[in-house]
């Protein structure tokens, strides 16, 4: 049924003016604003291949308690230091095996790839991870 169909995400945010402004000019997106008509806007990002990502205003927004996209880099602590360079703030996590080094990664817990997350302006959480 869905085998041959382009899937995509989409997430909310409380800002669309401020998240377009982050997803472009902090993370490079192409981030294209959508008229719905009636006022209504929302965001498309193209983050690869043609695979699209929606972002829609909400006014009762609750950030997302789990990660929404994945970003894989082949270098992450570079990645890192460039985003914080451009004021993204790292999540710090003390989880047993998922501990943040100062820079915010976890390394080698054996669970995963070497990954780091932030949050956008609504909160909602984002991963760069070492490509593998």
């Amino acid at each position: 049924m869905f085998i041959d169909k382009k899937a995509f995400s989409s997430f909310s945010v409380n800002d669309i003016d401020k998240a377009k402004e982050f997803y472009q000019d902090t993370l490079g997106l192409n981030a294209n604003t959508i008229e719905m008509g009636g006022g209504y806007s929302m965001l498309e990002l193209d983050v690869t291949g043609g695979t699209k990502v929606m972002i829609y205003p909400k006014p009762n927004h609750t950030p997302a308690s789990f990660t929404v996209l994945n970003f894989p880099v082949d270098d992450l602590d570079k990645t890192v230091d460039e985003l914080t360079a451009k004021g993204v703030k790292f999540e710090q996590y003390d989880m047993g095996d998922m501990k943040t080094d100062e820079k915010g990664i976890v390394r080698g817990n054996g669970m995963g790839p070497d990954i780091a997350w932030f949050a956008d302006p609504a909160g909602n959480i984002i991963s760069v991870l070492k490509n593998s």
